[in-house]
């Protein structure tokens, strides 16, 4: 999507008659129903005026195309400035250009980040240089019009308000600069020369037109690119607070080597990255030969990335990659020089079978890692049991002596890149109140299905690359578990039955060829991605008069996520009906948020659909 877009004339002129910020303010409330904070007019003020100033120069064509606020497809990024032409070759171009009012920087010695005052302190973030070029790159990977139509992308920095570049241009980012140089305050005669050496011609073709409306790639699944990563290629960019994370996970593992145990803790939302920031981290911290692994407690994640590797590995070095968060009862002290931990909100407090070995997985793992990575959103805790939470992280980080730092991840790659839907998902399932009330302005494709059948239909026909799936609430017994004919989710209103994810599937469930026509839970799949996700939602949870109401009781005895709910009602049923509460809604949370591209949605209770279908169906203006 991009907010505005016009020719150099014209932007020219709206920025000389002050009402740049006022059209870029609509089209932002016309096109996402939104307003912008205040610092953010204010930066539209005072950067575009600069842009209009450098592109006064008569060398820059007249017809050269201006766009602002792209937004990157599949990603919550935008870009702040585009200028789009021909160059001397007469090669479509697009110039990005990254926008920064920094007064003040300081160089750092960690790859791509820098020190800048943001929010009224200092605070290390990734340096401007780096950013521009992985937007470009993120356009690359996912625009088929960028690639077969051959229009170059140029990437660069103004930083307007920046008078020393000394910080900036330190040698230490020469890599990011060269691809992507830095213009501060005095070189804004520079910058006009590059952007005339890149534009010299008009656009005649709407280049950003054809960029905007272009075919998107299909996304790429962590799944599919972990064997890349481990054999040392780039297979995703990491941007913005990804890199910063990245970095620091690498300058604690090197400050652990010294003797101080190092526990860290990243917090981000469905889509933010974890997953692939710790498989990452497991390459490139294996590659330095640190002892590694990558930790879950949920199997189905490890399951899926193993098989991956498979033919490719041997066996012997992917059983040391991955391990499940109960192996660690017995571990020598410092065993591991990382230990890397995804979806560590659902680490129990005991291990083994019967939940009877040692004292509690945190602090195991913390003991057996000179470093460890604990990856948490807490929202996504689906059990009883789940006790991963950054209070309890830090209470026995303090209690081994270890350093804790802690970082959030923010920047959205699920969802259409939405964060609005993932706040709307919130807001619908009543976790918490926000001012995504609606969905038609969300670039998400949702959708309330009349029946089963309908739902399981839209599923089918969005499975081209195996990356579709339907997910339940756990409200049916697992019958077919013993008995392979047996039906398990069955609805004979609606003339439907399906059976759960088969046994000999296990956690390969959301890789196996066949297994569309088949259901999971959110055992089978938290932790791993989707294009397209068909969610039921059961008698778990209902609407009624506008407001929802769950119950643990309705769940499948089966389901060990809310075993002793049933005993809990009856012995205190207000802390039953919170615990049942939270852990119902989260679950739900997680299953509607599985799905890159679209999610569509069945409830078997008919009042619950028809609230369902009037919040999500809201007639456009």
């Amino acid at each position: 999507m991009i907010v505005y877009t016009a020719t150099k004339a014209t932007f020219i002129e709206d920025v000389r008659r002050n009402r740049i910020h006022e059209k870029i303010l609509l089209e932002f409330r016309r096109r996402l129903s939104r307003s912008v904070a205040v610092g953010e007019v204010d930066s539209w003020r005072n950067s575009l005026q600069f842009m209009s100033n450098l592109l006064h120069d008569p060398e820059i064509p007249a017809d050269a195309g201006v766009s602002l606020e792209y937004h990157i497809p599949l990603t919550s990024k935008r870009i702040d400035f585009i200028l789009t032409g021909e160059s001397e070759a007469r090669e479509e171009t697009a110039v990005i250009v990254e926008l920064k009012q920094w007064q003040q920087a300081e160089a750092l010695e960690r790859d791509g980040i820098i020190s800048t005052p943001l929010g009224g302190r200092w605070r290390e973030t990734s340096h401007p240089s780096y950013q521009a070029w992985t937007y470009a790159a993120l356009i690359e990977d996912y625009n088929e019009t960028v690639r077969t139509e051959s229009i170059r992308l140029v990437p660069c920095v103004y930083l307007h308000n920046l008078d020393d570049d000394g910080a900036v241009n330190d040698p230490v980012y020469a890599p990011h600069t060269s691809r992507a140089p830095v213009f501060i305050s005095r070189d804004a005669e520079r910058l006009a020369g590059f952007l005339k050496r890149h534009v010299r011609y008009g656009d005649r073709r709407d280049i950003l037109y054809r960029i905007e409306n272009g075919r998107i790639r299909p996304s790429r699944s962590l799944a599919d690119a972990v064997l890349s990563m481990l054999q040392g290629n780039d297979a995703f960019v990491m941007i913005d607070d990804q890199k910063v994370a990245f970095e620091k996970a690498l300058e604690l593992a090197h400050r652990a080597q010294q003797g101080q145990r190092q526990v860290l803790i990243i917090e981000g939302g469905p889509g933010t990255g974890k997953s692939v920031l710790a498989v990452n981290l497991l390459a490139r911290l294996t590659d330095r030969e640190l002892v590694t692994q990558y930790v879950s407690r949920n199997a189905a994640p490890r399951a899926v990335y193993e098989a991956q590797l498979t033919g490719s590995f041997r066996k012997s070095r992917i059983s040391n990659l991955f391990r499940g968060s109960g192996a660690f009862v017995d571990s020598e002290t410092d065993a591991f020089d990382a230990l890397l931990v995804d979806e560590a909100h659902r680490l129990n407090e005991k291990s083994g079978l019967y939940g009877n070995l040692g004292e509690h997985q945190v602090k195991e793992i913390m003991q057996a890692g000179r470093l460890s990575v604990f990856f948490v959103d807490e929202a996504q805790r689906v059990t009883l049991k789940d006790v991963g939470t950054r209070a309890e992280i830090r209470h026995w980080a303090e209690h081994l002596g270890a350093e804790v730092t802690e970082l959030q991840l923010a920047s959205q790659f699920r969802c259409g890149g939405s964060d609005g839907y993932l706040a709307f998902v919130d807001h619908l399932l009543q976790i918490r109140e926000t001012a995504n009330d609606a969905i038609e302005s969300v670039d998400y494709d949702i959708r309330v299905m009349d029946s089963p059948h309908a739902l399981r239909q839209a599923v089918l026909a969005h499975n081209a690359n195996n990356r579709a799936r339907m997910v339940a609430g756990y409200c049916w017994d697992w019958n077919s578990k013993k008995d392979p004919a047996a039906m398990d989710i069955e609805l004979p209103e609606h003339d439907f039955a399906a059976q759960w994810n088969l046994t000999k599937d296990g956690s390969l469930w959301a890789l196996a060829e066949h297994s569309v026509e088949q259901i999971g839970c959110i055992h089978t799949i938290q932790g791993l991605e989707l294009d397209y996700v068909g969610v039921i939602i059961g008698p778990d949870l209902v609407v009624r008069d506008g407001e929802i109401h769950t119950d643990g009781r309705e769940r499948s005895s089966m389901d060990r996520s809310v075993r002793g709910i049933r005993k809990l009602y009856k012995d205190d049923p207000e802390t039953a009906r919170q615990q049942a509460d939270a852990i119902i809604k989260n679950t739900y949370r997680t299953l509607l948020t599985r799905g890159m591209k679209g999610c569509f949605v069945f409830c078997t209770d008919p009042e619950t659909n028809a609230w369902l279908r009037q919040q999500i169906e809201t007639p456009s203006a």
